[in-house]
């Protein structure tokens, strides 16, 4: 099976493609969307924030494509598919997603941590690439990411040691332990909205609390190659993987982009996120 054929040609260069190899990050600072695809992203997003339960935390809007498939259209889009084969390959598929939305005024930090380190087991060989979409302004006022360069390929490579940290105040409830990180390397990756970085599963990343009066949301989309082996028993039911270009090189199963997956969302302990899905 083969889906998206990709007219756009690659959007990063050799030099950009190398920078985000050595470093484990790059920031794009060109709109990633035409102006009217990303409003309609943006028009979605907000559609799926406003029918979140009272009592639900924005922060937690994790794979929210499994109730919402209409936004496999925006993750498929020529135009990031266009940066992410650069890094990847022509034969792609898409991993995850996840909307990381802080409210102004008490929006939660996010932990130094390593995506890695949360998938360990599930892929074979560790090489997601992710996709930070700006859906508002990121910046230091309201908590923009940061990374510490280089720790993908140093130090742990992606699988760190953590303590446990203060769920009231934090997205999820462990950190890096402070002797296996170095906090004065970190550098804060700012974007206009429609602006993106794109960053190695493996490397140190977080974010501060925003305290500010300006909301900050990002769309996490997470690419591998299809060559990459996706492990179903270490799913357990609470997850799926969609091809998103090209064809299958590893054996793997793909998720149906058509359909809604109450039942993985239900695996995830998540349904009441989506209760309004459709």
């Amino acid at each position: 099976m083969s889906t998206t054929s990709t007219t756009v040609p690659p959007r990063l260069n050799a030099d950009e493609v190398a920078q985000y190899r050595n470093d484990g990050y790059f920031v794009f600072n060109k709109p990633v969307l035409p102006v009217d695809r990303f409003q309609s992203l943006k028009n979605s997003f907000e559609g799926i924030l406003a029918n979140l339960p009272a009592d639900e935390r924005p922060e937690a809007m994790d794979v929210p494509h499994f109730m919402h498939p209409e936004l496999l259209k925006y993750a498929f889009d020529e135009n990031i598919l266009a940066l992410v084969e650069p890094i990847v390959g022509p034969d792609i598929a898409l991993f995850s997603t996840h909307f990381i939305c802080k409210p102004k005024g008490n929006g939660k930090r996010v932990p130094w941590h390593e995506d890695s380190a949360y998938w360990n087991g599930q892929v074979d060989p560790m090489e997601v690439a992710t996709v930070w979409l700006a859906i508002d302004p990121s910046t230091r006022v309201n908590g923009c990411m940061k990374v510490i360069p280089r720790t993908h390929v140093e130090g742990q490579m992606g699988f760190s040691d953590y303590d446990p940290v203060d769920m009231a105040t934090s997205v999820f409830g462990t950190e890096i332990k402070k002797e296996q990180r170095d906090d004065d390397r970190q550098v804060y990756i700012e974007l206009k909205a429609n602006e993106c970085s794109l960053h190695d599963a493996r490397i140190m990343h977080g974010s501060e609390p925003n305290t500010s009066s300006i909301r900050r949301c990002g769309w996490t989309m997470r690419f591998a190659s299809t060559a990459c082996k996706f492990n179903e028993e270490k799913f357990a039911g609470a997850h799926q993987v969609y091809l998103a270009k090209g064809r299958d090189l590893g054996g793997n199963r793909y998720a149906d982009p058509t359909r809604t997956y109450p039942e993985v969302m239900a695996a995830r302990g998540a349904m009441t996120r989506y209760k309004n899905a459709h």
